[in-house]
């Protein structure tokens, strides 16, 4: 335990640049549709700039949990603070696609190295029966900064543009780091560990290689990127995986990946659940919000305000969540709250139609800002409960790691998905309205259809058909009109097929908690012996 007299006052300082991290992967979605006309951008350029956060955040967190081990967790949070800021200014002065995601790419490093300290810190500022309510704030944050990312980013896109997204973070950032110099305890764990480059090689350029291969393969039609082809290309990401792991039971020095955390079986099964829960949330919002403001017609802040009480729900119910998790069996709290969720996506898949009142998706948004709150803090809770104190910096980087990969494949997952189906249903939807028009201009319409589905990114944001000089303009007015009609029907079928995805992920957290067991206490922190007993929990 580290002696403060301020804990709580040192967690509120560290939640601010938690806050900014969680807010910046679901911020960018709200302003999807201003971003692909003020960047002239595609909409698998706005998927990456999404999921290059989501990666540069994702593959450092198991190396940044080590690092603040030996250097300490607070140099490392202030570090990655003034990173995360600085990134974020030059992500606002962004005036092509490709800066934007190099600036994101180090916002996410910066991420990367704030994330694993935070956790570090709760388990050393509190002890492990008191780590429920303060658990419950870290995970009321994250569960508010994913639901409130959207109504802000829309706010400032109506009102100031989308580059604001960005620019709101500096002086967030100055704030947080002025209060983490000043309230956060300096806790010097001072182990010298080694580093691990090689499993750092292989799980970075693994990752790299799934997540390049699933977002990048519709531009290619699933075929060569140069000697390479997409199918090749996921398989050796998968190969590097799996090398990664063998590694990590060889390396007998000090693996990137203690395997023995997994001896843990609520561990094993809490790293399932927080990969479902981030796959889950950013795989959701992707299409739900493109469907609200280009199918809908919602500006920005319409569709911010149309989430805005989701994320209320879920930020009053986290903090009871967590205070819950001390008091009854965590596994349960986080099964009902999967189950919440699902059911909240299932309702708003089934209620979407282009003719839909956006406002009757409110109760279902509601349900779904329940299930939220009744995961992020038990979920973390259970997951960290009875760990050995020994194993708590790996795990918190483990377990940080597995939420953002999640969210790396689910944005990846997703965005394909919505491709693909958007590629399938343009076509179809153009021929089934083509009859409508004047006979020389039916297989035109229909061919340019099929050649906007070939790169269906290009109609991501509802604009409409493209009228060739020279057509009359009733004519002109009715290309555009049956063009509108079919993106509108187009999407709304693609969006309700991708929409599947996340709900299978929640059905798989709900079989994971189902599978967890009581957590234990775990043992004292203190002088332990060289080589620790399992950790394994108990019924």
């Amino acid at each position: 335990m580290i002696d403060t007299p301020r804990p709580w006052a040192a967690l509120g300082a560290l939640c601010i640049g938690f806050f900014m991290i969680m807010v910046d992967t679901t911020i960018v979605n709200v302003a999807i549709p201003a971003m692909l006309t003020g960047l002239n951008a595609t909409l698998t350029d706005i998927i990456w700039v999404n999921s290059v956060y989501l990666l540069t955040f994702a593959v450092p967190l198991l190396l940044t949990g080590r690092l603040g081990d030996r250097f300490g967790p607070k140099r490392m949070f202030v570090a990655g603070l003034v990173i995360f800021t600085a990134a974020s200014a030059l992500c606002g002065l962004a005036d092509s696609a490709a800066f934007l995601i190099g600036a994101r790419a180090v916002q996410g490093l910066g991420a990367a190295m704030m994330t694993p300290q935070t956790m570090a810190f709760i388990t050393r500022l509190f002890p492990p029966s008191k780590r429920g309510a303060p658990m419950g704030l870290w995970g009321g944050v994250a569960g508010i900064a994913a639901i409130v990312g959207p109504l802000l980013g829309g706010v400032l896109v109506e009102t100031l543009g989308w580059e604001w997204i960005f620019w709101v973070n500096v002086p967030i950032g100055v704030i947080g780091l002025v209060l983490a110099v000043w309230l956060v305890p300096d806790w010097r764990p001072g182990h010298s560990h080694s580093f691990d480059p090689l499993g750092i090689f292989l799980s970075g350029a693994g990752l790299f290689a799934i997540v390049f291969g699933l977002q990048e393969g519709q531009r290619y039609e699933w075929g060569a990127i140069g000697p390479i082809s997409i199918p090749v290309l996921i398989g050796l990401g998968v190969v590097l995986l799996g090398l990664f792991v063998w590694w990590q039971f060889r390396n007998k020095n000090e693996p990137l990946l203690p395997m023995k955390l997994f001896d843990n079986w609520n561990f094993s099964m809490g790293t399932l659940g927080t990969m479902a829960i981030g796959f889950a949330i950013t795989g959701m919002f992707l299409p739900l919000v493109i469907y609200i403001q280009s199918v809908l017609g919602f500006s920005a802040l319409e569709s911010g305000l149309l989430t805005a009480p989701m994320s209320l729900v879920s930020g009053v119910v986290a903090p009871f969540a967590g205070r819950l998790s001390d008091r009854v069996n965590a596994k349960w709290v986080v099964a009902f709250g999967f189950l919440a969720l699902a059911a909240g996506t299932a309702i708003i898949a089934a209620q979407a139609q282009p003719t839909t009142n956006a406002w009757t998706l409110v109760p279902a948004l509601l349900v779904c800002g329940l299930g939220i709150g009744l995961v992020f803090s038990p979920l973390t809770n259970l997951t960290t409960h009875s760990l050995d104190p020994r194993l708590i910096g790996a795990g918190s980087g483990v377990y940080n790691t597995s939420r953002q990969v999640g969210g790396v494949i689910g944005a990846a997952a997703v965005g394909v998905m919505l491709q693909a189906r958007l590629s399938v249903e343009l076509p179809l939807q153009a021929r089934s309205v083509a009859g409508q028009l004047p006979p020389e201009f039916r297989q035109p319409f229909v061919d340019g259809f099929e050649q906007a589905a070939k790169g269906s990114a290009e109609f991501s944001s509802g604009t409409s058909f493209p009228v060739p000089a020279g057509v009359p303009a009733e004519v002109a007015d009715r290309l555009q009109s049956l063009g509108h009609e079919v993106f509108t029907h187009a999407f709304t079928g693609a969006a309700k097929a991708s929409l599947l995805l996340p709900i299978a992920a929640m059905l798989l957290g709900i079989v994971a908690m189902i599978a967890a067991r009581r957590a234990t206490t775990p043992p004292p922190p203190g002088d332990t012996p060289r080589e620790p007993a399992s950790a394994t929990s108990h019924p």
